[in-house]
């Protein structure tokens, strides 16, 4: 992959503004990256590193398009899109991900993640539609259900390969830890997370192809009603794919033009990657300004007095 070492271009900065008055500030890099690994346009360092949390999801549902899994139990793209989900736990988000297991045979209690606090069972976590799907392709592989969220469990290393397989890196080369679902995630340079959404917009394989499909069909199962994934993709019509992840990562790519953005705010801040991603987007000429005041009036204004600020800009290697 090349490399942005060779220019520093600068970080952004996201201010907070209190009548005008900057009160807090936080510090974002961003990489553009196409379908090849080419590091593109940059701002701060592409070699930024950080666990890529949940914007992972996508890929880790690879083992489902990849395995055959859909086609054995008949899931469809909504079953898809809740396997791609960070959901809000809504009955909708709900009813989706037990779909999954009823489809496949498999007892809600086998689900390891964690019974959010006030729910009674763990189809209510935000992760469960992920790990319903990891289940289905354990039971379609005849694999142990036990322990499928251990990294050396069958699934885990599918998931791990196909990562390696689109990056072009041995998977022993990769740094895991527990996710808080339980699942594992990875340790990744911005321009990597960048050069995954480029390939997974691309068009190239059939099983990516599904996975954007299903996620700009149904947006509203992939996050909810006004998270931003949900309605970037509800706004911009199936042409940008759209995926969070904790700790201030956000990745976004252009369907069909195989481009890929990712952002890392380094604070972890979630309102501080949203007021980037709305002012790169609107710079990159992927949202119509019409689109950006929206987007702008719902994730940058925070109250009549509050207000965020995203300055700097993506520049061209």
């Amino acid at each position: 992959m090349t490399r942005a070492k060779r220019y520093q271009a600068p970080e952004l900065q996201v201010q907070l503004l209190r009548e005008g008055i900057v009160e807090s500030v936080h510090i974002a890099h961003a990489v553009v990256c196409d379908s090849r690994g080419r590091t593109l346009s940059v701002a701060g360092d592409a070699e930024t590193t950080s666990f890529i949390r949940s914007a992972l999801k996508p890929f880790q549902a690879l083992s489902v398009t990849a395995s055959g899994t859909l086609e054995s139990y008949g899931l469809g793209d909504r079953d898809l899109a809740i396997i791609c989900a960070s959901h809000r736990g809504t009955l909708a988000h709900i009813r989706q991900a037990f779909h999954i297991l009823w489809k496949a045979d498999i007892e809600p209690n086998r689900l390891k993640c964690p019974i959010p606090e006030g729910a009674t069972s763990p189809l209510a976590h935000n992760c469960s539609g992920k790990h319903a799907g990891m289940l289905a392709v354990c039971k379609q592989q005849n694999w142990p259900l036990d322990n499928y969220l251990h990294r050396n469990h069958p699934v885990q290393k599918l998931i791990l390969s196909q990562v390696a397989e689109i990056l072009g890196m041995p998977p022993d080369e990769f740094i895991g830890a527990h996710d808080d679902c339980g699942a594992p995630t990875y340790f990744m340079q911005l321009h990597q997370m960048a050069a995954l959404f480029a390939k997974l917009s691309s068009g190239d394989t059939l099983e990516m192809e599904r996975i954007v499909r299903a996620m700009t069909h149904y947006p509203e199962l992939v996050a909810g009603e006004e998270a931003f994934d949900t309605v970037l993709m509800q706004s911009t019509a199936g042409s940008l794919v759209s995926k969070s992840g904790a700790e201030g990562v956000q990745c976004v790519a252009r369907v069909g033009e195989g481009l890929g953005l990712a952002i890392k705010v380094l604070d972890g801040s979630k309102r501080a990657k949203y007021a980037v991603a709305v002012h790169l987007l609107r710079q990159l000429g992927w949202i119509s300004p019409e689109i950006s005041e929206t987007l702008a009036d719902q994730y940058l204004v925070l109250s009549p007095y509050k207000r965020l600020d995203s300055l700097g800009e993506l520049t061209l290697l």
